[in-house]
């Protein structure tokens, strides 16, 4: 070997022991990754809210109730079921208790008897929620032309004016539409929208009357009752941040940049890819309060917007984007889905602006919070009940018939012999 080269590996390997071992070594900098910050993290880091987090898990008991009457409806015998049948359910209703414990939880909307001729358990809406039911209908109906409304300006929102109906089916509920909207709203109204496929729904003709978003009307009330610049105004949005929310250096710089920030507006026909990530992003904000602002109850389930992703063209993580914003959007996450809430719209856990379908089903939440509290309301509903549930009625081949139907004739017949 050669001596030089011998020399050179003894100093190297001497050097290297030194640098590891010395006590030098401590003070050389480590480099550290930096934490990432994702809708996850967003997610369990954020101010929770309380009044929203209880107003959704009051509408959870609501939909789980409704879903439930769906089921018993769906029933051709009668407005009845048996609890046998109806353990059946449990999957497709999400029950996490049995069918009989989650009942009896709700006396003032479900009603249980013994059949007077099966004697098996069953189970049958009481009056009250039935008259709310078919109240919400009446009211639906009534207001059909705020619907037309509100599906023109979705598909005025939408970049190439149409939209999927599988999307508009998902939120239904949530914008006040009819079960049959697509052959009472969308097939009666031919001169507003135009059926290009059988899942896709376009706009006949623009309206400038509707060409107003929610939050320019509140820009113009602004500007005109607290006599702010229109400069600050312009492209503003009203923030509320939540209690506790924590304001970080610069945070005030970066809103306010942000609030004067131009944008292309949910109604204008632009390109809206241009003029930057910021602007883009901004348009995405307004598109997605417009949108809530357009629902009966101001809220939406997370998921159900992704499918408006495409027809609006919102290239972006719609979730990370809403806890971006928490002095506008709200995400509670209780129950099994992430629910958005619009903040502006509420106040100590109610509407602001409440309007007639958003009554109706506030009725119906109140009537299901009742529990198990005896009420004059709950003993009267039990004596109409057992008089009903003597006289047990179901249809046959489009013939209504109750349960006993059959004596008359055998002994009719009898009598006759």
């Amino acid at each position: 070997m050669n001596p030089l080269s011998t020399f050179r590996y003894r100093i190297f390997q001497a050097t290297t022991t030194i640098s590891s071992f010395s006590p030098f070594f401590l003070f050389n900098q480590k480099r550290w990754k930096k934490p990432t910050i994702s809708a996850q993290t967003r997610l369990e880091d954020r101010i929770r809210d309380t009044h929203f987090d209880k107003l959704t898990t009051h509408f959870k008991k609501l939909s789980l109730v409704l879903k439930t009457r769906n089921l018993i409806s769906n029933r051709k015998r009668g407005s009845f079921v048996s609890l046998q049948l109806m353990s059946r359910w449990k999957n497709i209703t999400g029950l996490n208790v049995t069918v009989t414990s989650f009942l009896q939880k709700y006396p003032h909307v479900f009603y249980l008897f013994v059949h007077p001729f099966r004697r098996n358990m069953c189970c049958r809406m009481t009056k009250k929620m039935k008259e709310l039911i078919l109240l919400e209908e009446v009211v639906v109906r009534q207001h059909e032309v705020e619907v037309v409304k509100r599906v023109k300006k979705l598909l005025m929102m939408s970049v190439n004016g149409t939209l999927h109906l599988h999307a508009l089916r998902l939120i239904r509920r949530e914008l006040g539409l009819p079960c049959d909207f697509r052959e009472s709203i969308l097939g009666r109204y031919s001169d507003e929208f135009r059926l290009v496929d059988l899942e896709i729904v376009a706009l006949v003709g623009w309206d400038d009357e509707l060409g107003m978003a929610r939050v320019e009307e509140w820009r113009e009330r602004e500007y005109r009752e607290k006599w702010l610049s229109e400069f600050e105004t312009k492209f503003a949005f009203p923030i509320n941040f939540p209690t506790g929310f924590k304001i970080e250096r610069g945070f005030r710089e970066k809103l306010k940049g942000w609030q004067r920030l131009s944008y292309t507006k949910p109604y204008e026909r632009k390109n809206v890819k241009c003029g930057g990530v910021q602007r883009y992003e901004k348009r995405a904000v307004a598109v997605l309060h417009e949108l809530l602002s357009l629902t009966v109850e101001k809220m939406v389930e997370v998921d159900q917007l992704a499918h408006f992703r495409r027809d609006f063209d919102i290239e972006v993580n719609v979730r990370e984007l809403l806890l971006r914003h928490p002095g506008i959007f709200y995400i509670s996450t209780k129950g099994n889905a992430q629910t958005v809430f619009l903040r502006e719209a509420y106040e100590k856990g109610g509407l602001i602006e409440p309007n007639p379908v958003y009554e109706v089903r506030r009725n119906m939440l109140e009537l299901v919070l009742l529990g198990r509290r005896k009420t004059k309301q709950l003993l009267a509903s039990c004596d109409e009940s057992k008089e009903e549930s003597n006289a047990v009625v179901y249809e046959v081949d489009g013939e209504i018939k109750r349960e006993g139907d059959w004596v008359i004739p055998f002994l009719e017949a009898n009598e006759k012999n």
